[in-house]
């Protein structure tokens, strides 16, 4: 079991299936756990929304700079930052409007960036070090897989170059920046629109939670810059 004992993390995505996993794993080893949403839907129907070392942020708009700095600049001694939120979207690229294309940077990799920058700003000025772990996507790695996704898979391979560059930049200070690629993960809304897929092929977002878990950890003492596979049997 991974220590977050006092230590201070952001989630963004934080109520979603994936964030909902990761937040309770690091609830369970001790973090108080900042938990930014858009949508009061998504903060209501949140399992840990009532938990005393969980805190939601609403009105937050991870692509809007404004939002972003204020985020951070609430939390106290950040030790980790940990980037779930992001959107995803499928045509073919002779059906993909400029607009899509910029929806997708924008909801993956603007806010990926965002965050990440204010969360340095944030761990520079402790000066005690820190984690981000960001999340890429199969497609990033494997471009030949975003064949019918190309835009998704545009925004995805830059969350993966962006990790890799910070990581080499922030080593000094002891931040250590990695990514996790998931294939398609086994969620209820993944299982609605592909029932006939074989579900225990995907990755489970409790085993997903866990390699983000020891990624942003103290426990990682080492491992930077790594964009992490993270397919199960699929």
């Amino acid at each position: 079991m991974v220590d977050f004992a006092g230590r201070h993390v952001i989630i963004t995505g934080g109520a979603g299936a994936l964030g909902t996993a990761v937040t309770a794993l690091l609830l369970e080893a001790g973090a108080h756990c900042r938990i930014p949403y858009r949508r009061a839907a998504d903060a209501e129907r949140f399992a840990h929304r009532g938990h005393e070392r969980v805190t939601m942020i609403g009105d937050s708009d991870l692509a809007d700079e404004t939002a972003v700095v204020r985020l951070y600049d609430g939390a106290p001694s950040l030790w980790a930052s940990i980037h779930l939120a992001g959107g995803f979207a499928a045509a073919p690229l002779a059906k993909t409007a400029k607009a899509d294309f910029a929806a997708q940077i924008e909801t993956n990799l603007a806010s990926c960036f965002l965050c990440c920058r204010e969360a340095v700003r944030a761990m520079q000025k402790s000066a005690n070090g820190g984690r981000i772990v960001n999340v890429a996507a199969r497609p990033a790695l494997e471009w030949r897989s975003g064949a019918g996704m190309a835009a998704y898979t545009a925004s995805k391979a830059g969350v993966a170059a962006l990790t890799a560059a910070l990581a080499e930049e922030v080593a000094k200070d002891g931040i250590l920046v990695n990514a996790v690629a998931p294939s398609i993960m086994d969620t209820a809304a993944n299982r609605k629109a592909m029932p006939k897929a074989d579900f225990d092929a995907w990755p489970k977002v409790e085993e997903v939670a866990a390699t983000i878990a020891f990624l942003a950890s103290p426990d990682n003492r080492v491992s930077r810059g790594g964009i992490v596979p993270v397919y199960g049997k699929s």
